[in-house]
């Protein structure tokens, strides 16, 4: 079972930063692609940023020279800096990890930007 623990949410007034965290803990051996997603309301789930085992990074447009996606092997972490944040940028965020043939989603945080 593997386990993941999101932290970095909360709120910040639009042109702010933040800092989301996703460590995972528990069977990891063989963590692969790791990423985060994010949900609006009334909106469906939608990629944001996703970082391989190599470190190969994919970004959405919109959040392309905003956000940077980072991974620490050794602390089994993968991080989201988010700047220039914008209202549209609020939603809940979700960390996903693959580890061998399965997918992991964490609980989600909620990030929140205001006008």
């Amino acid at each position: 079972q593997v386990q993941l623990v999101e932290s970095g949410g909360g709120l910040v007034q639009a042109g702010g930063s933040l800092r989301l965290s996703c460590a995972a803990s528990g069977s990891i051996f063989g963590i692969g692609a790791m990423g985060w997603y994010r949900q609006a309301p009334g909106k469906q789930r939608e990629l944001v940023a996703t970082i391989t085992s190599r470190d190969r990074t994919n970004y959405a447009d919109s959040v392309k020279g905003r956000f940077t996606i980072l991974r620490d092997n050794a602390k089994n972490t993968v991080y989201l800096e988010m700047n220039s944040l914008k209202p549209e940028d609020t939603a809940v965020y979700y960390c996903n990890v693959d580890v061998r043939t399965f997918t992991y989603w964490g609980q989600g945080t909620q990030v929140t930007v205001s006008s």
